[in-house]
Order: structure tokens, then sequence, then C-alpha cells
């Protein structure tokens, strides 16, 4: 067998390469940027801050957003945190960490098929999940009945934009900031839940992947959990988008990038009708089979209790919470510094607090103190 090395020259011909311009890394990656992606993707080379600020050499305003988010706090308090199972004994159920692992991994994948921004995608989808609650949606039902209104996709952007590094926040650009706020869809179809609504197609990707991942992996848990069957699942659901979860992955991906239109203004990130039916079937079923079966279970609405529990504690104990937090306390209401405490806590840490506040602890003489 012959081996064949392949060179720059060998694979693409002189009369095909670019000339980039000899300036910084960032600046010829927002040139390839132009040359190459669709006409409606968005542009780094374009990016706006709330503050303005010196570019890097080396990486574009979105891969900066991106590191900034990936390095916060908040982007790692994701691995103790809920997606669907409520303090789950086995290992491979989902946390909202691997579930926006799981985001950015379709999302990416749609959006280099279609030429569009991967590193705006990837920041948007990083930060999506930030302002998320203990407990997940068990959680964020027990903070809206102290705080009415509080939505966990307005809470990701207060992350970014307020409380993050010492409350000077990350000065994300404007359509990373748009993404992460728009990137919530409602409790209905999914032809109304992915309308456009973001200022950008690659928002508007973020949006779909993550109704991909969430009804594919929910599923995926689900049956683990053994609260459905594989055989369960709606006909139109199978015979459309396949039996397994890859395929249903694929299915669905596969379909977007082809459906999809990123040249003529204003641009579409759409599902084809037949493939969008069979996604509403499958959604239609995971409410009905899953995520409301569960909400109704002792254990979910324990996990509400204490969430409703420590913003009453810290409500009348405000002096309790850690200082980064109060230091809004001349801008914002107190029982809007309550609820950024409280939904900023993992699962475990909301656990262990409760207990130090509410469950008695047995009393015991130090060990160095006993006597025969």
């Amino acid at each position: 067998m012959t081996s064949m090395k392949a060179t720059p020259s060998a694979t693409i011909p002189d009369a095909q390469r670019i000339d980039l311009p000899a300036s910084s890394p960032r600046q010829r990656m927002e040139h390839r940027e132009a040359m190459w992606l669709a006409p409606l993707a968005k542009l780094s080379g374009n990016a706006a801050r709330q503050r303005s600020e010196a570019p890097s050499d080396v990486r574009t305003a979105y891969q900066r957003d991106r590191d900034r988010i990936v390095h916060s706090k908040s982007f790692r308090r994701l691995m103790h945190k809920t997606q669907v199972f409520i303090a789950p004994t086995g290992d491979h159920y989902r946390t909202r960490l691997t579930h926006t692992i799981e985001v950015a991994q379709i999302a990416r994948t749609i959006g280099r098929a279609i030429g569009l921004n991967e590193d705006l995608i990837e920041a948007i989808v990083m930060g999506h999940d930030l302002g998320h609650t203990p407990f997940g949606h068990a959680g964020e039902t027990a903070l809206q009945s102290y705080l009415p209104g509080f939505r966990h996709n307005e809470q990701s952007l207060r992350v970014v934009d307020l409380l993050e590094k010492d409350g000077q926040g990350l000065n994300l650009t404007d359509d990373v900031r748009d993404g992460i706020l728009h990137h919530s869809k409602p409790d209905h179809e999914l032809a109304e839940a992915l309308s456009q609504r973001t200022r950008s197609l690659e928002g508007e990707v973020v949006r779909m992947s993550d109704a991909i991942a969430y009804i594919n992996h929910d599923l995926d848990d689900a049956i683990r959990a053994a609260l459905i069957e594989p055989a369960d699942l709606p006909e139109l659901a199978r015979q459309v988008l396949g039996t397994t979860h890859s395929q249903r992955i694929d299915c669905l991906v596969t379909d977007i990038i082809h459906s999809s239109d990123t040249t003529v203004s204003p641009g579409e990130i759409r599902m084809s009708e037949r493939v969008l039916n069979a996604a509403n079937a499958l959604r239609r079923f995971l409410f009905d089979e899953v995520y409301r079966p569960l909400n109704e279970t002792g254990n979910t609405q324990r996990a509400q209790r204490v969430v409703e529990m420590l913003c009453a504690h810290f409500d009348t104990s405000f002096q309790a919470i850690p200082a980064e937090f109060r230091r809004r306390e001349q801008i914002d209401t107190q029982q809007r510094i309550v609820a950024d405490w409280v939904a900023s806590m993992t699962d475990r840490f909301a656990v262990e607090t409760f207990e130090r506040l509410y469950v008695p602890q047995f009393w015991s003489i130090p060990s160095h103190q006993m006597k025969d």
C-alpha cells in the first residue's frame, strides 16, 4: 500500500488559494469569516459590547465571550444542577452541564453545515442555562412563587451582565446576550416555540438545538429510569424520527440543515412539516408521560419546598447572604437579591443549607472531653 501525505499545495490548487493579510490571528480569522460564512451569518468583526474594550490579538469577540463564560463560577455550578431527574442515583443521568455540552454539539453541527458562525453559536449555548435554579424547573416554579415573573433565561442574562466577576459582569457582545435571553421556549408546539425571536440565525440554531437535545436526552433518561418503554413512543415519532437516540437526533439535525435558509434575508432556521409534526408528537408525549408526572411526585414537591423555605429564610435573614450578592442592595430590591442568591445554588448546596438551617443536629460531647 502506498502512503500519501497531503500538503496544502496538493489539496488546494494555487489558483484557488486565498492569501490572507499578514496581520494578527484575530484579523485573519475575521477575514476568513467574511470570505466563507453564509451571507446572513454574524461576523465577529461587527460585534458590539455594552462597554467598549480593546480587541484581542488572538481571539475573535465571540471566542472571548465563550471563554469568559466557560471560566465563570456560574458555569462550573451547572455540573451540580438538575436537568430533569432530581438527585438521581445513577451516574449517567443528565445534568445542566451535560445538557449544555449536548446542545453545543448539535448546534455547532447545524451551524457548520449551513455556514453560520460557530463561535457565536457556542458562546450562546455555554451561557444559555447559567440562570437555572437548583432542582431544574421545579426550583424555577418555586422561585416564581417568591418572585413573580422569575424566568431562568432572564436570570441567565442577569448573571452574565450583573452578577459574575464580582459584580462587573462579563461584558459579552450584544449578539451573545440576545441569544441567551431568547433561547427559552414556551410550553407549546415547536412551531410556536421555534418561531424567529432572536437577532441572529445563530441564536435560532441554539433555540432549535436546545429543543432537539432535551426531547431526546430526557427521553433517554426516562427510559433509563423505567418511567416509559421505547415501545410507548408515538407511532408518528417512531416512523419519522427513528427508533434509537442517534437516529432521532440525526433525522432532526439533517432535516434542519436541508430546510433552513441562510442566504436570502431575513433567512430562516426551520424543520420540514413532516419532521416538525413528529417532533411535536414526541414533545407532547414527554410532557404527558414524563414531565407532568414527575412534577407531581413527592420528591419534586419536597425540592420545591426546600427552595421556598430558603427564600423565606434569607428574606428575614438578609445579612446572611454573601456580600458579593448584597453589593447591589442600593439598586435592587431585597427580594431580587434573595432570588439571585437562591437561584445560584447547586442542588447539593441548597440541600446542605436547608439541613443546616432547619434539620436538628445531634448533640454530642467532644471526644477529648469524654471520661471513662
